[in-house]
């Protein structure tokens, strides 16, 4: 199937009901992503597909057909928001923490607090509690 990754032309040949989280990772081999629950619950498997944040153990690779796919690993290790992670103590075992990145990024530019807040109600954090997440998104 044929497919954008991370900006790069990508072509995997998987199963098309195979979860996009399990493409992502053994026939990619990009580990960035983690699996948290495998139910949808927690929002550590997020990357954007399309811009969208979508849990992607719940994204069958189909849905990836013809569509640009981003994960952690598309972001450079560069990103404001990985840097301020890492300044402001956002992250602490860091299951979560590429979910939390990518789902800020489909936040845009300069998000507010509550626009924040919203956008990360589906990421799950068991670690650092949500001020420490926060102020490193609104200081990015």
């Amino acid at each position: 199937m044929r497919f954008t990754l991370n900006g790069a032309p990508a072509e995997v040949e998987a199963h098309p009901m195979k979860r996009l989280l399990d493409v992502l990772r053994e026939e990619c081999g990009l580990t960035g992503t983690k699996e948290g629950c495998g139910e949808g619950e927690c929002g550590a498997c997020t990357v954007l597909l399309d811009g969208e944040p979508v849990v992607s153990c719940l994204v069958p690779f189909a849905q990836a057909r013809d569509a640009e796919v981003t994960t952690i690993e598309g972001l450079g290790g560069e990103h404001p928001y990985q840097r301020a992670f890492a300044e402001f103590s956002g992250a602490q075992c860091g299951i979560c923490t590429p979910g939390m990145i990518l789902a800020a990024v489909a936040l845009g530019p300069r998000p507010s607090l509550e626009e924040v807040r919203t956008g990360l109600a589906g990421n799950l954090c068991r670690c650092t509690g949500y001020e420490a997440i926060y102020r490193a998104i609104h200081n990015a």
